[in-house]
């Protein structure tokens, strides 16, 4: 049984001057068994073999217009757009580096897609898959593990067994960097990766609209009681440029600036909506490839060189 503070208030005026002594000692050891038992009911956090960094990507696509078909389609790619061309700007800005991409959304895995990479992995001699190469990443996802009609009706035990085997049950080695896609919301998967991986950081994406900053904010509060540190917040979709007279028209106005002002984060980085980014990404060739010098481009590798420099020399211990 816990026993608050708010219990102890109550009882402690009730108890004798005789028997103080014995109670706050019963209480001191009945923390400590508490402490401890906490503690051996949290998972052991395990580095992944040859990972350097482990970099989350959340967001709070979850939230983001689903009554609509435009909002529909905001909600699957918000955060994919992103991490494909984040970890193409990577490679691009330290190619000496070497940059792994797991998909960790189980459930509408779109690497495979977006990256152009619909093999199935090989098995190597230690039992383990060997992650498929495009434009110098590394990718694993359960797309390239079932077909494009199969649908992953699982429950939570199943969709964790499956997280397991694409982070242990892949070959990793000499990753300097693994930037991990995560499903929608704040649930099983996010908790499972953050209590059994050390996590370097986790990036945020969401677009300024109301019903994405509110689930946004969630997000950012279970990784702040998750003690996994917020490495900045990225506005995708935060502008759009006229195609005949160039005006930018921002769609969502500044509210992702004050949700990071309220939430001390630093670091904001803006992607504009852009039919070059969209169309790169569904045709497998991110932008990053096909336009290195556009200044969408650049926003990209600027977020990349922040991330390298903001992990400094952590290591994945």
């Amino acid at each position: 049984m816990f026993i608050t503070s708010s219990t102890i208030n109550r009882l402690y005026p009730l108890i004798n001057d005789q028997l103080r002594c014995s109670f706050v000692k019963h209480l001191s050891q009945l923390t400590e068994k508490q402490a401890e038992l906490m503690r051996k009911k949290l998972p052991q956090k395990r580095p992944i073999n040859g990972v350097n960094h482990i970099i989350l990507v959340a967001s709070g696509k979850g939230g983001v217009g689903k009554s609509t078909t435009a909002g529909k389609l905001i909600k699957i790619y918000i955060n994919v757009y992103c991490i494909v061309n984040l970890a193409t700007a990577l490679k691009c800005v330290a190619p000496n580096k070497d940059v792994g991409l797991l998909d960790a959304d189980v459930f509408g895995p779109s690497i495979p897609l977006m990256m152009n990479l619909h093999e199935t992995p090989l098995i190597n001699n230690d039992n383990l898959m060997v992650p498929l190469i495009n434009y110098g990443v590394k990718c694993m996802s359960m797309g390239n593990l079932i077909t494009d009609q199969s649908a992953a009706i699982w429950r939570g035990l199943m969709v964790m067994g499956a997280i397991d085997k694409l982070i242990r049950g892949v070959s990793w080695n000499h990753t300097d960097y693994l930037i991990v896609d995560t499903p929608p919301g704040t649930g099983d998967t996010h908790l499972s990766l953050a209590q059994n991986l050390p996590i370097s950081g986790v990036l945020i994406v969401t677009t300024g609209q109301k019903a994405a900053l509110g689930v946004t904010r969630r997000g950012i509060t279970m990784f702040k009681k998750l003690n996994i540190p917020i490495l900045g917040i990225v506005q995708n979709m935060s502008t759009m440029k006229c195609s005949k007279c160039s005006h930018e028209n921002f769609i969502f106005g500044d509210s992702v600036q004050e949700l990071a002002i309220q939430e001390k984060i630093d670091t904001l980085f803006s992607i504009p909506l852009d039919p070059n980014i969209t169309n790169g990404c569904d045709s497998g060739q991110p932008i990053v490839i096909t336009h290195p010098e556009s200044s969408q481009v650049k926003i990209y590798k600027s977020l990349a060189e922040y991330l390298i420099n903001s992990l400094g020399n952590v290591t994945n211990k």
